[in-house]
């Protein structure tokens, strides 16, 4: 199946949700002029569908292959590298003191949205560099940076991240890999870790892993950890990388999909000498880390609009071909299935749920971008509450919009050769890692509701109550009105259900966490959405922009009012309900 970026939905949602005219006008954004946003989609589009695209199958039939501590990629994965590379595009949002073009990181996003559309296991290679090129500006030595970050910038290294171990997934804190102090004021790192996306392969002549492990004598749990460089080729003496660290990848999973992403175990030390050098402060891992994670969290979410986007151009592609029976009631000849109603409310259901978390997953990176660039607080805040919602709700959508493709195709869907299963084995993977889905909901309402008394939701849900207020009473912009009020209503009985819990009753918002995630994530989708109907609208009377697309963009944002929308309401119910009937039954009784 083909690839084609979707530029001119991107260029609107850029416009209009992240407000990337004004995002120019910001210190340090200033190249990111009409024109230039117009060229990066443009060009990325071409390497996405072009190079990318066609290594989607090959990478999945063939996978990641360890011999003698080493991974090979399937053929056309290392020149795809570099072409990408000798194009720049690992450089767009860095900083350019490091050698970055130091565009905003939501345009950053749409170009990674393109190649993870393209091909999810490849860009999984460009995420973790970005991840680690985050927190080694934010939290790196001026030394470890000029040796380090530059390489990684433009793309010539790779970044990993190495959190997880057997003992130790999502309580980080139960980590047991070792860090021990040398003479000449490095470290020797010494453990395993698993789960470690690209952590070997041979797209690239060296890879820069952070690590995270324990000092000698280290508190328990999080706060013991502190972060390690360790690269897998070390400088020799006359300053080129051609010693080989003590690390190396004892294994690569099999996986449900992404198979061409390499998800190895690494052994750090096995012989005393893997050299490690410390990012931040002792004892300040888990923040340097976060760093790293709260950037990828927002890319993860975007795995899910990726996924939710090529799911969709498939099934509507094979639903414009495939000719099925007569529509219904009427008789007559067969037609193509895109005529028949059920069809339909599928396509119409993939392409408005995945317009909403477009535009959730680019508001939230805007946010990440203002709050750097103007250092504002309400910004940061926002993209603090957003995150888990970005990274939940878009990896769910994007399982499901998967699903909901390969019914298009029906039985063809259920057949490899179509690549509609290929696109639900890759997106299944996305609630689970950087924090599943649970731990998500978990600290959007234990941790992120309650940030600054709860200023950040309640100015949020401020704004959206004005969007709604604003509306016009009738037309098709003023039928988007309902709906979003009954959700909003929800959200906010909800969100003040939630924050009065105390003491026992905090069970109750554990339970009511996931459907409350998803509440919140379907409202502001829909918010978002009118907000886009509303710029098409006053594009149309001006004349301006293509009127099909106008058009078509207030049609879609109406289907989700009217057809998604609505189960934000219905959520508020398991949301309160508490945590009774959940431990009701005894655990004897989930046994066969």
């Amino acid at each position: 199946m083909t690839y084609i970026a979707p530029i001119a939905e991107q260029r609107f949602v850029l416009e209009t949700i992240a407000d990337l005219p004004g995002l120019s006008a910001l210190p340090g954004f200033d190249g990111a002029t009409a024109d230039m946003v117009e060229a990066i989609l443009t060009e990325a589009g071409k390497i996405a569908s072009g190079v990318f695209a066609p290594l989607n199958a090959v990478g999945d039939k063939a996978g990641a292959r360890l011999a003698d501590d080493a991974v090979t990629l399937p053929a056309g994965f290392a020149e795809a590298y570099k072409l990408y590379v000798d194009g720049g595009w690992a450089s767009l949002g860095a900083h350019s003191s490091h050698g970055g073009q130091g565009l905003p990181f939501v345009l950053a996003s749409a170009v990674q949205e393109q190649l993870t559309s393209a091909n999810m296991a490849f860009s999984l290679c460009m995420m973790l560099s970005q991840g680690a090129i985050e927190a080694l500006q934010v939290h790196a030595s001026p030394k470890l940076q000029e040796t380090y970050l530059t390489k990684l910038v433009s793309g010539e290294w790779t970044g990993t991240m190495n959190l997880t171990e057997p003992q130790a997934g999502s309580d980080v804190g139960a980590l047991r890999t070792k860090a021990e102090p040398a003479a000449d004021g490095t470290y020797r790192i010494e453990g395993s870790k698993i789960y470690i996306t690209w952590g070997e392969h041979d797209c690239a002549p060296n890879i820069v892993h952070l690590v995270l492990a324990r000092l000698p004598d280290a508190p328990a749990g999080t706060k013991g950890i502190s972060l390690f460089l360790c690269p897998k080729f070390l400088p020799d003496d006359a300053g080129n990388f051609t010693r080989r660290n003590d690390l190396r990848a004892v294994g690569v999973e099999h996986k449900l999909g992404i198979h061409a992403s390499p998800t190895c175990t690494m052994a750090f030390g096995e012989n005393g000498g893997c050299v490690g050098y410390l990012v931040g402060a002792e004892g300040a891992g888990m923040k340097a880390m976060f760093t790293m994670m709260n950037h990828a969290r927002i890319n993860v979410g975007l795995q899910g609009v990726a996924i939710a986007e090529r799911a969709t151009q498939g099934a509507v592609a094979y639903a414009r071909d495939r000719v099925q029976s007569a529509k219904f009631g009427m008789g007559g000849a067969p037609v193509r299935i895109i005529e028949h109603a059920d069809v339909r409310r599928m396509l119409m259901t993939m392409r408005s749920t995945t317009e909403a978390a477009r535009a959730l997953t680019y508001y939230t990176a805007a946010a990440v971008d203002r709050a750097h660039a103007a250092d504002d607080s309400a910004a940061a805040g926002l993209a603090d509450l957003l995150t888990p919602v970005t990274k939940a709700y878009c990896t769910d959508i994007g399982v499901e919009m998967a699903s909901i493709g390969i019914q298009v195709f029906g039985g063809m869907g259920f057949v490899e050769e179509t690549g509609a299963a290929q696109h639900l084995r890759d997106a299944r993977i996305a609630p689970i890692y950087e924090g599943t889905n649970g731990i998500q909901a978990l600290d959007l309402v234990g941790r992120k509701l309650g940030m600054d008394g709860g200023a950040h939701w309640k100015a949020l849900f401020a704004k959206v109550r004005q969007d709604i207020r604003d509306l016009p009473p009738r037309g098709d912009l003023g039928l988007l009105r309902p709906y979003l009020e009954d959700a909003l209503a929800a959200l906010e009985s909800a969100t003040v259900w939630l924050t009065g819990n105390r003491g026992e009753a905090l069970s109750d918002t554990a339970a009511g966490a996931t459907p409350y995630l998803r509440m919140f994530g379907i409202t502001v989708g829909g918010w978002l959405m009118a907000r886009q109907a509303v710029a098409a609208q006053e594009r149309l009377a001006a004349g301006d922009g293509d009127a099909v697309f106008l058009r078509a963009k207030i049609a879609t944002a109406r289907f989700f009012a009217e057809q998604v929308l609505p189960q934000a309401t219905a959520l508020l119910g398991p949301v309160t309900r508490g945590a009774e009937l959940l431990y009701a039954l005894p655990e004897e009784a989930f046994a066969a």
